[in-house]
């Protein structure tokens, strides 16, 4: 299915598509870039364009944030160059005559890749891998919540009084997801005819809920269909006047929305599975216990990258089926790290810990970083929990908030130098604005318990 730019330039020529998007992956994980008349994108755009270096440093609602050294007002705000990456060019069928096509961002005067734009990020990782004679196999599943409102509407009220798709817990569904298909079927084709093979789709645990699967793939392949995933899936939703949300926790009274992601080692060619051991425990390989033991030990250095917002904590509530404990245990769905594929060459380790809310590129990189510390290191892999992992006691927690997993992603000698210094100060400096702004906030939940009764 995948679209080459000869493709591209025969239905340009032949009127089959007028628009190609050029995309970069800003810090949220949000498709930012321009509109290109496809004539002229094959005609010179297909080499490079530029974008405002902003881009990189502002908040989800766009704000000129202080503090970054990478860019600034007394900087001037110049420019990037964005370079399409032409092996990320594809159609996109719910969106007439249109293709996209996804960019690397380099520097505007030295053309090298800015280190704190997420897909530079975790390329570094990846080529790390590829320096063991390693590959990195991914995949990350995605929950959302659909409501009947559309996105105009729903801002237009305060977000105030939302009308979900459903009434009641839609898990495993069949009668309840038929009344959704309008949106959940353009969902799945539309994703299946833009080069994302999709899985399936599913009614997830809360009234409205949903999960979209799709098949797994090298680590910059997935994160870059993670990306398009969440875009596509609000502008499919928006075509048909409903609205999805990917915020990590809506509604204190419903489930968070995660983004399970499941990861798995193999050799360079991708061919031979480097977790698997038929005479391992569970079917482990050494290489994989060291993996895992590296995840636990930089367990809350980690979490910034899958839990960036104020809002992402809400989610770690016992009996949610979000993680509190960073513990791994086997096919149990209470500890924030569960074996899968046990004995299988299929096994992997998934990590529970992210929501819907995450960037998969900062996400995976942060996973692998803290997995490769583990095989480099030789860690030893701690036997795994056994039982209810919420009730567990002594057991080494995730972080409660943002504040706390900033503190930790601050001191982390190992992402400072699987990262680089200058990117972990960016993105601590992103926390620590999302805090600063919190904090200054008053709440509804303030005045109306307070307003009376202080």
């Amino acid at each position: 299915m995948s679209y080459s730019f000869e493709q591209l330039k025969e239905d340009v020529a032949a009127g089959r598509i007028d628009t190609v998007l050029a995309c970069q992956v800003d810090m949220q994980g949000r498709l930012m870039g321009k509109r290109f008349h496809a004539q002229y994108f094959v005609d010179s755009a297909w080499q490079e364009t530029h974008s405002c270096n902003y881009l990189l440093a502002t908040d989800m609602e766009m704000e000129t944030v202080s503090g970054y050294k990478a860019t600034s007002w007394d900087k001037g705000y110049g420019d990037y160059t964005m370079k399409p990456d032409l092996s990320t060019l594809r159609r996109i069928p719910w969106l007439e005559g249109t293709a996209l096509v996804l960019c690397d961002m380099l520097d505007h005067h030295t053309h090298a890749e800015v280190p704190h734009s997420p897909r530079a990020i975790l390329k570094r990782q990846i080529a790390r891998l590829e320096a063991m004679g390693l590959k990195a196999f991914m995949a990350s599943e995605l929950e959302f919540f659909l409501f009947d409102q559309t996105y105009d509407d729903a801002r237009q009220s305060g977000y105030r009084d939302l009308q979900l798709v459903s009434g009641y817990n839609e898990d495993y569904h069949i009668f309840q997801t038929t009344k959704e298909e309008d949106v959940m079927r353009a969902i799945r084709n539309g994703l299946q005819g833009a080069d994302i093979p999709v899985e399936n789709s599913k009614g997830e645990a809360s009234a409205g809920q949903e999960e979209i699967n799709v098949r797994y793939a090298d680590a910059l392949t997935m994160a870059d269909r993670h990306a398009i995933i969440k875009n596509g899936c609000k502008e499919i939703a928006w075509s048909r006047g409903k609205a999805i949300t990917f915020l990590a926790k809506w509604n204190y009274q419903a489930a968070g929305s995660s983004s399970h992601i499941h990861q798995s080692l193999w050799s360079a060619d991708g061919k031979t599975p480097k977790f698997f051991d038929k005479d391992g425990k569970y079917g482990m390989s050494e290489q994989m216990r060291q993996y895992v033991a590296g995840l636990l030990s930089h367990a809350s250095e980690i979490t910034y990258f899958l839990a960036p917002y104020i809002n992402s904590y809400k989610r770690f509530m016992a009996g949610t089926f979000a993680p509190t404990k960073a513990v791994w245990s086997k096919d149990n769905r209470t500890a924030g790290y569960r074996l899968c594929g046990e004995d299988t060459k299929g096994i992997r380790i998934e990590c529970r810990v992210g929501g819907s809310d995450l960037n998969p590129y900062l996400a995976f990189a942060a996973l692998l970083a803290a997995g490769i510390s583990g095989i480099e290191g030789k860690m030893e892999l701690e036997a795994p929990f056994v039982g209810d992992a919420y009730g567990g006691k002594d057991v080494r927690e995730i972080p409660r908030t943002l504040r706390a997993a900033t503190e930790a992603l601050t001191g982390s000698k190992m992402l400072r130098e699987a990262f680089g210094d200058e990117v972990i100060d960016h993105y601590v400096r992103a926390a620590e604005w999302e805090q600063e702004e919190y904090d200054r906030r008053v709440t509804d939940w303030e005045v109306a318990r307070g307003f009376e009764r202080a």
